[in-house]
């Protein structure tokens, strides 16, 4: 008599070895997924600072309160930014820098140079 199917045995080494893959692959997609959060964050910094600049070189100076571009910073809460010239900006970690992924992106905006004070128009321009 000729049997057909798996034993017991074989599909518990089967889900054994599927459980053990899983437990490997599950926080390196949780990293990922931080990682990811941390590099749009430093990206929307880049890209806010750019566009602080394209908004000087408008204007002339620099009114943060009436900027459209204020709102990228206002989102992901990583970063602040404050002005008390006309024409630089001071950058600096938010306040809820322990959220997800603004641990991370501080580091990133650090080594890129784009925390601290960034000066627009004229000479010594750090944008």
């Amino acid at each position: 008599m000729k049997r057909s199917g798996f034993t017991m045995i074989e599909l518990i080494f089967v889900i054994v070895i599927l459980g053990i893959l899983a437990a490997v692959a599950i926080p390196k997609l949780a990293a990922t997924r931080d990682d990811a959060k941390a590099s749009k964050a430093a990206n929307d910094l880049a890209t806010y600072i750019a566009d602080v600049g394209s908004y000087y070189t408008a204007k002339g100076t620099l009114d943060l309160t009436a900027s459209a571009t204020n709102v990228v910073l206002g989102n992901d809460g990583c970063f602040s930014a404050a002005s008390s010239t006309g024409s630089a900006i001071n950058i600096t970690s938010g306040a809820s820098s322990g959220a997800a992924g603004c641990l991370g992106a501080n580091s990133i905006a650090s080594k890129a140079g784009n925390i601290g004070i960034k000066v627009f128009g004229g000479s010594g321009v750090t944008y």
